[in-house]
């Protein structure tokens, strides 16, 4: 529905009503135990009650109600100059309660247990069995007849089984598992898992245990009450409990075997109990606002319409301003109700309800001597909304409307007004804003790291389209024009090692490329077919002289006769592949080199060769090498000497080393070996010396797991690799180690929701700082023969379709490329060359389901993969199948 057929009359009762609009995101947190727990009403959740009775009250006539419908037809009939909806995210706390109920089954042969929850989610148990002989606290798969439907083994220790509602109208979501007392199972031992966000709910911090036999010692987790069994009492006696008496049974649980001389114990009557624990989540709403502009053709006011579908008492506060200083000020009346001033600075109206209790909105009529209008709004005192950090703006005439590069949301209209010089001034203003912003803050050290993400993503975004305008107005000269310019102007060099956004990515070599001895001219062959293919970039193995046969403890450093050819090979190959277009990159081991001779302990920290160190060039904390530089500013690499890159003579000979790869041998940029190792600042000072084209790290540690699964958030994972590129000052990429993990994890277990970080991002580095992710699914240490963290099985297919639709610089695998993938990579490739998709890419998840993922790529590409089912959006533009496979769909628009 448009804004335009939503206003309503001002002035009527209000509405208490609220709506949940979203599925809940982030943490669970555990609440206090309480008796006679009760849930909270959500729809109480985030309401606000502004005092007005501080400020003055700017009173409305009597005659407010006519004048104010008089205003809206009067707006209906306007026209429109501005007109956007933005986002607003807000984050509250719901309370609910988790739910366990052991009881008899009617036919009085059987037991049920069922485990509840009352919050929205989607929620999964994680639980297994403990039998009668067991020792320990390792949990057991249950036998196949006791797993509910939709259960799902994980190795060989566990069930996952997800809780259901059982209509549509019921908020509970429950899992029910039926006992068979005839077998050996002693407990049931279960935690909760929120599947949205990855976050576990336990007992005290354990897992929590159901015995179904009298004589398990209680070991702080088990849940039941007292009078189920006399030996232990209830772990959660404090709680509210009804139990559930089960009737007299002939049949009894049997008593394990005990030892001689220990007196028996007392067979007892199962009997039921309910227990409930509170559990509250931080639940991420998403809503939004809707701003018109029209001009009063009467009075040639402007007025502008604000509608909202936040819920409670939403008051704006705003002001107006004369000029682009934005200013605030405070108009003359007449003001709309509900109006207030704060200190003599701004004006606060409380939004009126909508006639339907969904949101609230409000209408403001302001003189046509202001350039702009000003407003915030307020939800509660700890929940204010702004526009991306900023006030909102929103301009009150046409033409101002194109001064202002930075307003957000400008309407299309307003954008075709706007000429390509001015529109990029703004972009390049808008930037140097935000470069400010980060100064600023960093100066106060108040900069949050939400703050930042914001602020990079803001550049990024903004730095392509300054990219798109410069590729799209670049003029085609003749070649004798071409040599003119030369002969006047030297041609501008850009060297930043991000490459131009456009570049895929070809690993050439697999970990057994060395055995033929002769890899570098086997290479050579296969350059013109790799150019057809749309290869722009592809990455040699490491050149030096090295003590393993691949490459990577390397000695000699100038020494370019390896197992994968002599250094003449190389260069052939090199400028072989430069013929068919495609930049190379050298394989460079900076962190670690191993050492010719041993010192007079007989530690090997001596080096030969043209680069003759001693030990000071080795780190001081590697107690294996027996260092004495400084301490190392990373991790340690441990099977070889660390090298100390604060001493300036490292530094100045690895430089010179580079530059002499470059331009001896003719490598166009790098990739950097174990870049975990030292720290970001050496790999800045590198690439500032040899300004590559292209260059990436392999910064590589490990994902967050909990109980052998890989936990939904990673961003820590992903903001180490962000904090590395962010030590070389952005002039180098890194391997989207994250982005792999969770393609992991959602193809193999058939988990496609873990595609989408809880923004609706992609949650990998892709999702944060896209230029500099490289995005990959396989390469000679996770694949080949090493097969260290090989890729699903089966299922490389869905990795490049993903890889190859979205954002970053997708790499793509030797091994994958020939073999039977082969055509099929080469179609994904073209399509990502044909539509132009770059590693700034703008991207919209549309699916992030358990059994499917998709997307749609700056509205030329939609992809899918995982079992379920997806099509494209149906809107003005067409769609048609360019390529499927098992699992996975891709279209393009036409």
């Amino acid at each position: 529905m448009s804004t335009l057929t939503t206003i309503e009359p001002l002035l009527h009762s209000y509405y208490r009503r609220e709506r949940l609009r979203c599925r809940p995101k982030t943490k669970v947190f555990l609440m206090p135990n309480y008796l006679n727990y009760s849930l909270k009403s959500v729809s109480n959740a985030g309401r606000f009650s502004c005092n007005f009775k501080k400020f003055q009250r700017i009173k409305a006539s009597s005659s407010s109600s006519t004048a104010d419908t008089a205003l809206v037809e009067t707006f209906k009939s306007a026209d429109v100059f501005f007109k956007e909806t933005f986002p607003l995210t807000r984050t509250e706390t719901v309370e609910g309660k988790i739910f366990v109920r052991l009881e008899n089954r009617k036919d009085k042969k059987k037991w049920q247990l069922s485990v509840g929850c009352s919050l929205p989610g989607k929620w999964i148990l994680h639980w297994g069995v403990s039998y009668i002989d067991d020792n320990g606290s390792e949990w057991d798969q249950p036998p196949k007849n006791m797993r509910p439907p939709g259960s799902v083994a994980i190795k060989d220790y566990a069930i996952e089984t997800p809780l259901k509602k059982l209509s549509e109208e019921d908020t509970f979501h429950q899992v029910n598992i039926d006992l068979d007392l005839k077998s050996d199972i002693a407990a049931i031992n279960f935690v909760l898992k929120d599947e949205e966000t990855g976050a576990w709910y336990q007992h005290r911090g354990r897992d929590f245990k159901v015995p179904l036999v009298d004589f398990l010692q209680d070991d702080g987790n088990v849940i039941g009450t007292k009078s189920v069994f006399g030996l232990w009492p209830g772990a959660l006696g404090q709680l509210s409990n009804m139990l559930l008496k089960a009737e007299a049974s002939p049949s009894k649980v049997q008593d394990s075997s005990s030892e001689a001389g220990e007196p028996k114990q007392e067979k007892r009557h199962l009997e039921g109990f309910y227990e409930e624990q509170p559990i509250a989540k931080e639940v991420v709403f998403h809503n939004s606002l809707s701003v018109s502009a029209r001009k009063c053709p009467e009075t040639a006011k402007n007025i502008m319409y604000l509608e909202t579908d936040l819920p409670g008492d939403v008051v704006a506060h705003w002001g107006v301003c004369r000029d682009d200083a934005k200013n605030w000020e405070v108009p003359a009346p007449p003001h709309p109700p509900e109006t207030t001033v704060f200190k003599n600075k701004a004006l606060r109206t409380l939004l009126q309800p909508k006639k339907d209790g969904n949101g609230r909105l409000g209408l403001f009529t302001l003189d046509d001597e202001f350039a702009g209008f000003l407003f915030v709004l307020k939800l509660n005192e700890n929940t204010w909304f702004k526009c991306k950090g900023n006030d909102f703006y929103i301009p009150l005439s046409r033409q101002q409307g194109s001064d202002i590069a930075p307003i957000p949301g400008k309407t299309e209209e307003a954008k075709q007004e706007v000429s390509q010089t001015e529109y990029t001034n703004g972009i390049i203003k808008e930037i140097r804003n935000l470069v400010s912003g980060i100064s600023s803050e960093m100066s106060r050290n108040t900069k949050t790291k939400e703050a930042q993400e914001s602020i990079l993503q803001e550049i990024e975004k903004l730095a392509a389209e300054a990219y798109g305008i410069f590729r799209s107005s670049i003029p085609t000269f003749s070649e004798e024009a071409v040599v003119e310019s030369e002969a006047l102007k030297p041609p501008v060099h850009i060297s930043s090692g991000t490459g131009t956004g456009f570049e895929i990515l070809c690993q050439g070599f697999n970990w057994e490329s060395h055995k033929s001895g002769r890899w570098y001219m086997e290479l050579k062959g296969k350059a013109a077919e790799l150019s057809s293919l749309g290869f722009s970039v592809i990455w040699l193995p490491p050149p030096t002289e090295s003590v393993s046969p691949e490459g990577y403890m390397p000695k000699d450093l100038y020494n370019l006769n390896c197992r994968y050819g002599n250094i003449d090979e190389l260069k052939e190959t090199v400028k072989t592949f430069h013929e068919v277009g495609i930049k190379v990159l050298g394989d460079v081991v900076l962190n670690h080199r191993c050492a010719h001779n041993q010192n007079q302990n007989g530690i090997w920290n001596i080096f030969g060769g043209r680069l003759n160190w001693d030990d000071r060039a080795v780190v001081a904390d590697d107690p294996h090498f027996q260092g004495r530089g400084n301490k190392s500013s990373g991790d340690n690499f441990h099977a070889a000497p660390n090298i100390d890159h604060s001493q300036d003579f490292v530094r100045k000979d690895i430089k010179e080393w580079l530059c002499w790869l470059r331009n001896e041998i003719g490598y166009d940029g790098w990739r950097l070996d174990f870049v975990r190792g030292f720290w970001g600042g050496y790999v800045k000072d590198y690439l500032d010396a040899t300004e590559p084209h292209f260059a990436v790290g392999e910064y590589w540690d490990s994902l967050s797991y909990t109980y052998g699964e890989m936990d939904h958030n990673q961003d820590a994972h992903r903001q180490r690799i962000v904090d590395w590129i962010n030590a070389t000052n952005g002039t180098a990429g890194a391997f989207d180690v994250t982005t792999k993990g969770i393609l992991h994890a959602a193809l193999e277990r058939c988990e496609y929701w873990r595609l989408s970080d809880r923004k609706g991002k992609p949650p990998g580095v892709v999702g944060w700082w896209p230029s500099r992710a490289v995005t990959f699914i396989e390469n000679h240490d996770t694949g080949s023969t090493q097969g260290h963290w090989r890729f699903p099985g089966g299922k490389e297919m869905q990795g490049y379709a993903y890889i190859l639709t979205h954002p970053g610089t997708p790499s793509v695998f030797y091994d994958h490329i020939f073999s039977h993938y082969k055509s099929e990579i080469a179609v994904l490739i073209s399509l990502r060359k044909r539509h132009k998709i770059n590693c700034r890419s703008n991207i919209k998840i549309t699916k992030a389901e358990r059994d499917v993922y998709a997307a749609v790529v700056d509205e030329k590409v939609a992809m899918k993969i995982g079992p379920g089912h997806y099509d494209p959006p149906s809107g003005p533009q067409s769609w048609s199948s360019v390529l499927e496979g098992k699992d996975y769909k891709v279209w393009e628009s036409s």
